[in-house]
């Protein structure tokens, strides 16, 4: 068990920065950071907001599986589509029922989001975000077990009232006095607590983003491996460079931004995770000129630098002109291994 509990601390001490769990315990949010590399893919951190929530401490939850915040009336197609975003490694919002440790039910708004390493494009983290929704009313059981009956049916869960049926539910179970079990039915999430589960988790990547780099182990929202040439020690020297720049690999698909300076991200507002993985036009807007834009895809495929006047977009939306330089970078023997663009 000792072993167990070290590789569970080793998951966020390695690849981050001291400081990380400082970072990530100043948010508010409902969060959790789970491991799929380890066996039953278990939390590795819970946020104060999460454990305030769900009333566990921090003691009881980190080691253990999500799952252990499921209950009778949790909805098994949410469940299954949460565990398919796993497999597929992709991300995933869904409405949920969850049980606080005291055993009573509520509904959030659940987004999660795959963390990737840029060493080699594997899955390092996932990050979930909980944002309790409202109810509309409240639905309990009468004396004959009707009430459970129209929480199944509330809940999406059809398939749990056939199970119960097997005697596997334990919907009228969950207190010898059912009488006093109410279950809220959720409204659908506002687009403002959409929003905030959006936010919450690009602060996150952010977070983790950043305290990644000191340790060389690069992590970001996005899959595509970090190129060879881009090594951590090369990357903690290109992290002193002060100007605004960024760094693409003409050898991946639709060439995608691999290195971004710290000066480049306070020039277009854009975290360091919103840019790792796009493509360059993603600064293009609807003044931006296409002859430029054209311009620069021929330089390229004639591997040759040009320089430019470009009108490009802040992440709000602010235009600025641009005077952009695009360079290749060779190795000894002469092969494109990336471009700068300056």
């Amino acid at each position: 068990m000792e072993s167990q509990l070290c590789v569970i601390e080793n998951s966020i001490n390695t690849r981050y920065s001291t400081w990380v769990r400082e970072a990530l315990d100043d948010f508010p949010d409902n969060f959790t950071i789970t491991d799929p590399s380890i066996c039953g893919h278990p939390i590795v951190f819970a946020s104060r907001g999460f454990l305030k929530m769900s009333g566990y401490s921090n003691d009881e939850v980190i080691g253990r599986n999500g799952r252990i915040f499921q209950g009778p009336m949790t909805c098994r197609r949410s469940v299954m589509e949460i565990r398919e975003a796993v497999r597929e490694e992709k991300a995933v919002q869904t409405k949920l029922l969850n049980y606080r440790k005291d055993g009573t039910a509520f509904w959030m708004w659940f987004q999660m989001c795959p963390v990737f390493g840029m060493e080699d494009g594997r899955v390092a983290h996932f990050v979930a975000v909980q944002v309790p929704l409202a109810g509309r009313r409240n639905l309990g059981f009468g004396d004959d077990g009707s009430g459970f009956r129209e929480i199944v049916f509330g809940s999406c869960r059809r398939e749990v009232c056939c199970d119960s049926s097997l005697g596997l539910g334990r919907g009228p179970a969950l207190d010898s006095d059912n009488r006093g079990l109410e279950i809220e039915e959720p409204c659908e999430p506002s687009d403002v607590e959409k929003q905030r589960a959006a936010t919450a988790i690009n602060n996150i990547l952010s977070v983790l983003t950043h305290y990644s780099e000191s340790t060389g182990k690069l992590v970001c929202g996005q899959r595509f491996c970090l190129p060879v040439a881009i090594n951590s020690s090369l990357n903690i020297s290109l992290g002193r460079i002060k100007q605004s720049f960024v760094l693409t690999d003409p050898h991946l698909p639709d060439m995608p931004i691999v290195y971004a300076s710290d000066g480049f991200l306070k020039l277009t507002g854009y975290s360091r995770h919103e840019v790792l993985g796009q493509n360059c036009r993603f600064l293009g807007g609807v003044d931006t000129d296409s002859s430029v834009l054209h311009q620069i895809r021929e330089s390229i495929e004639a591997e040759q630098p040009c320089t430019v006047r470009i009108l490009n977009y802040r992440r709000d939306k602010s235009s600025f002109w641009n005077l952009l330089h695009i360079s290749p970078v060779r190795n000894a023997t002469g092969k494109v291994i990336l471009y700068t663009y300056s």
